[in-house]
């Protein structure tokens, strides 16, 4: 366990980091009263069992796992608009405090389970006692409904093993669908979305004041 400790200590130091400095993010936006593409951010380190499970089916050596597994170390950035995903991707993009090293759209190339979101990988340095040590980290930019869609189908993933009944199937890529349909039809009233949230929050911090 003490060697587990000690392999995993910069990956929960990464996470810890960089939830401060893309919530971050989200508060700007507010501070500028501009809409934030940002609802939320969630980080996590993968749990050690399920680091030995993909590195068994991957074929992964443990003394590859930092080269060749990319999200030991994972965020996910929820947005409320697909179009919110781009400027999201944008701001990545133009950051100097880590390197991107690969992206993945899964939004414009679903996968063939239906699953949706937009995958970047970058290589992020931490500052060990022992000195700096870059990882890499996985960041999951996707919409709530994509979250929601992709929560269900990882939770039925570890049931079936993979091997979902023609069935189940059948009705999580119909689930994926109808999930991405929501999502369209929340950006064609975006407007009108963003104006009742601005209004709401105008009118909370007036009651607040008086």
């Amino acid at each position: 366990m003490k060697h587990w400790e000690n392999f995993l200590a910069p990956y929960k130091q990464a996470v810890d980091e960089l939830k401060i400095k893309l919530k971050g993010l989200r508060g700007q936006f507010e501070l500028h009263s501009n809409h934030s593409p940002i609802e939320f951010v969630t980080g996590r380190v993968k749990p050690i069992a399920s680091i030995l499970d993909k590195a068994n089916e991957k074929g992964i050596h443990l003394d590859r796992l930092e080269s060749e597994m990319q999200d030991i170390a994972g965020l996910r950035m929820m947005c409320q608009f697909v179009d919110d995903i781009k400027v999201v991707v944008d701001l990545l993009r133009k950051r100097n405090d880590f390197e991107i090293v690969e992206e993945r759209d899964y939004i414009s190339n679903k996968k063939a389970s239906g699953y949706r979101s937009y995958h970047v990988v970058i290589r992020y340095p931490v500052q060990m006692i022992t000195g700096e040590k870059k990882i890499l980290v996985e960041i999951q930019i996707r919409t709530l409904a994509m979250n929601f869609w992709a929560t269900i189908e990882h939770s039925l993933n570890y049931k079936y093993k993979g091997q979902f009944p023609k069935d189940i199937q059948m009705r999580l890529q119909r689930a994926a669908e109808a999930a991405f349909r929501l999502d369209e039809e929340m950006s064609l009233i975006r407007g009108e979305i963003q104006e009742a949230q601005a209004f709401f929050t105008m009118k909370k911090e007036m009651q607040q004041d008086g």
